[in-house]
């Protein structure tokens, strides 16, 4: 991808947007969704729901991902805790 130089914020954010996308833009975006998907996989449960209102569906969906979030943040802790600890073992007297 070459380097691409502005003068101002407005040139460099007009240059992100791409007003005429082609197959391979397509391609690209998918890529880069099912990376991302790879890297941090979130499920959400199975079947139906029905929401009386649009905010009642997003707060569904922001309490699933604050969720998954948390569960993520839980298990980096316990990584870290779990390699310090190891670490320890390992210190030479």
């Amino acid at each position: 991808m070459p380097v691409q130089k502005f003068k101002t914020f407005e040139d460099a954010e007009k240059a992100l947007l791409n007003a005429h996308p082609d197959a391979a833009y397509f391609a690209r975006v998918a890529d880069l969704w099912n990376f991302a998907d790879k890297l941090n996989r979130i499920s959400y449960p199975r079947g139906i729901f029905k929401f009386k209102t649009i905010e009642a569906a997003n707060k569904h969906r922001e309490q699933l991902e604050l969720a998954h979030i948390r569960k993520k943040q839980e298990e980096i802790r316990t990584k870290k805790a779990s390699a310090d600890f190891t670490n320890s073992l390992h210190v030479k007297s």
